[in-house]
């Protein structure tokens, strides 16, 4: 790993799977133009619909699925390193679905998956009532993933709240941890910077958030504000934009180590116990 350019694109993903492979493509297209050797998308880039109902209609299994054909394909085509933040698939031997990552060579071929391991059932406070392991089965297995550019680890969206996975990801060797997300408007305002930031500095890694962003077809909002953060915590790219954009950023593999040489917290743990009166 050296030096590269990492993209996020930003979207506002609607219901129909096809205009939402037109809306993903171009942007990546444009993303490629601009010169990005690795680019991410966000969480459900295939389609948002929150009745479940229509959903399952919609969704195959991953070895039949179009969508995802089609982003091979394109990876292929401009010859890029391609992460769909998450496609909805049809799960084995569970009636609900794989909220699921895909990570794409650039040749096409399918490096590594990754299922969301944490469910995001929740009441923020806007109205809605969120019970995604109602829909979606939890992924087990945490992912590292090797690529031309880096060694990633793969989270998505909800996943942010729950450090130790971040923390084992870098131990393990994540040079960069994504987060692709769909992170409502409410949670964002109060949370987004903040936890992206802390799980940079906390891992001494690049952290590559795209995201969600403005009002979706089936009534959510999202916060958008997609993101790069460098292992020092710092901000080196960010959308302002409420609804689609493409950002790039600089990536630089000395910085994760020069970082973990200054703060060598991965590998200073001491084992303690907890003492409660």
């Amino acid at each position: 790993m050296g030096r590269f350019t990492a993209a996020c694109v930003q979207m506002t993903t609607g219901i129909d799977p096809q205009i939402n492979l037109e809306s993903a493509t171009r942007l990546i297209e444009r993303a490629a133009r601009a010169g990005a050797h690795f680019i991410a998308t966000p969480e459900m880039t295939g389609s948002m619909n929150i009745k479940a109902g229509d959903r399952r209609a919609t969704i195959y299994l991953q070895s039949e699925d179009p969508l995802l054909k089609a982003f091979q394909d394109l990876a292929k085509n401009l010859k890029v390193t391609l992460l769909i933040g998450s496609l909805a698939f049809k799960a084995e031997n569970d009636e609900r679905m794989a909220n699921r990552s895909c990570l794409i060579s650039p040749d096409g071929t399918l490096i590594a998956t990754y299922d969301k391991i944490h469910m995001f059932d929740v009441e923020v406070g806007d109205g809605q009532t969120y019970r995604e392991s109602n829909t979606y089965r939890p992924g087990e297995t945490a992912v590292l993933a090797e690529t031309p550019h880096a060694t990633l680890g793969l989270t998505i969206c909800y996943d942010l709240r729950f450090p130790h996975l971040y923390r084992q990801l870098a131990q393990n060797g994540a040079q960069i941890i994504t987060c692709p997300a769909a992170f409502t408007k409410v949670t964002g305002q109060a949370h987004w910077h903040t936890l992206l930031r802390a799980r940079a500095i906390e891992t001494g890694s690049y952290v590559i958030a795209p995201a969600q962003s403005g009002l979706h077809e089936d009534g959510r909002e999202t916060f958008g504000h997609s993101l790069v953060i460098d292992p020092w915590g710092q901000i080196v790219a960010e959308s302002t934009v409420n609804g689609e954009d493409v950002i790039l950023a600089e990536i630089d593999a000395a910085e994760v180590e020069a970082v973990r040489g200054r703060i060598p917290s991965l590998s200073k743990e001491q084992p303690f116990s907890i003492l409660k009166k």
